[in-house]
């Protein structure tokens, strides 16, 4: 037998064997966000085995929460074990088989990506596009489903990517009248935004655990309601995705309580306590608070001569747009706020970038002394940023 060689760890390989450290840092990009403490708290708690009764427990506090969160009473409602686009492609794997119609109403990237992972389940994908910084009417979207008679109607409420709201109301009884489902990505508004998937008649929604819900990423909350439920009890064919299958994981996070995977307990763990936050303040405190941020935001952004990329209308209390003036280096601003504040805002994604900042304004960070602090570095820092301004030095 041949004796093994055992592999070193060099100093080229590890910067240091010191505690992990990282720097501080407050999060006011398209996400994540900041944690609230009392999560990080939650957090931190010894783990406890995923069939444990407490851990249980647990699991059906951690349901019910979501159904307020989500304005709903579905039976299948839970937090999906991986970031915000698991539950995306759970949405799309369970849902759709070869060669179904799906009608996909894009106007930024994450409706890209919704489109990219349909085609991989051989979807017949049919795209509407909207330029980046507009929404849908909703008889532009009437007559796409009427016309095209999709098994399901995909759009995004809250567009990271160009900061737009997309009006959902009435949606919903176009596709119940044309007997498709209707699927809402709501990763930017859950927990932020007024979001009601029963009134609404959504039938499929999910989201992630790192923006209006104050957790760190790693859960993507997940809901449906009985004609999404009927729909994957009549496929004809196997879902092709075991870890994301939902007749799988309804064993485990219905009533059987049956083991499918190894759940992330910790993150549980986190999203009830920031789930039991939200419920503490209440939803439309919640709401209010961050329209109120966000209001207060875009006064002193126009105050100082800034244009916002999207219409008042359209306008997302979560995320804003704002164009970078001519003649500003905008990466070398936000470099400059990273590097010598600890703050972080987004740069521009896609079609957008270079032109647009990226302000999150999401869960704990809503708050108005981060908006304060972050207009008075816009106040006295970016005029230091302006070509014209290095010309002179």
């Amino acid at each position: 037998m041949t004796e093994s060689k055992l592999i070193s760890l060099s100093k080229e390989n590890l910067s240091s064997l010191n505690n992990t450290i990282v720097p501080n840092r407050l999060l006011l990009g398209p996400g994540p966000s900041n944690a609230h403490p009392e999560v990080l708290k939650a957090l931190s708690l010894n783990p406890i085995g995923h069939l444990d009764v407490a851990y249980l427990e647990l699991m059906s506090d951690v349901q019910n929460l979501l159904r307020y969160t989500w304005q709903c009473n579905n039976r299948m409602t839970l937090p999906m074990s991986g970031t915000g686009s698991a539950a995306m492609e759970a949405s799309i794997a369970n849902f759709i088989e070869e060669g179904e119609k799906i009608l996909i109403a894009k106007k930024g990237y994450f409706g890209n990506r919704l489109e990219d992972m349909a085609s991989r389940y051989k979807a017949n994908v049919i795209v509407i596009e909207k330029e980046w910084g507009e929404a849908f009417t909703l008889d532009e979207i009437k007559f796409e489903i009427e016309k095209n008679k999709p098994a399901i109607f995909a759009i995004v409420h809250a567009e990271t990517s160009t900061g737009v709201l997309q009006p959902l109301d009435g949606i919903g009884d176009v596709c119940r009248d044309n007997d498709c489902l209707f699927l809402v990505d709501a990763v930017t508004s859950l927990g932020a935004l007024e979001l009601f998937i029963d009134d609404w008649k959504i039938d499929l929604a999910y989201s992630c655990s790192q923006k209006g819900l104050s957790c760190p990423p790693g859960l993507s909350p997940f809901t449906m309601n009985e004609r999404a439920e009927n729909k994957l009890a009549n496929r004809k064919t196997k879902v092709p995705n075991w870890y994301l299958d939902l007749s799988l994981l309804n064993k485990y996070w219905g009533s059987d309580r049956v083991y499918h995977h190894t759940a992330p307990v910790n993150m549980n763990y986190a999203i009830r306590e920031g789930l039991r936050l939200i419920a503490n303040e209440g939803l439309e405190n919640i709401w209010q608070r961050h329209k109120f941020n966000s209001d207060k935001l875009l006064k002193g952004l126009t105050d100082l001569g800034l244009e916002m990329h999207v219409r008042p209308k359209y306008r997302l209390p979560t995320l804003t747009t704002v164009k970078i003036p001519p003649g500003i280096d905008g990466e070398a601003f936000r470099t400059h706020l990273l590097n010598e504040f600890g703050i972080e805002i987004g740069n521009g994604l896609g079609s957008l970038s270079g032109k647009v900042w990226r302000i999150g304004l999401m869960g704990y960070n809503s708050s108005e002394k981060n908006v304060d602090r972050l207009l008075n570095l816009f106040d006295s820092e970016l005029k230091k940023f302006s070509i014209f301004h290095s010309a002179t030095l």
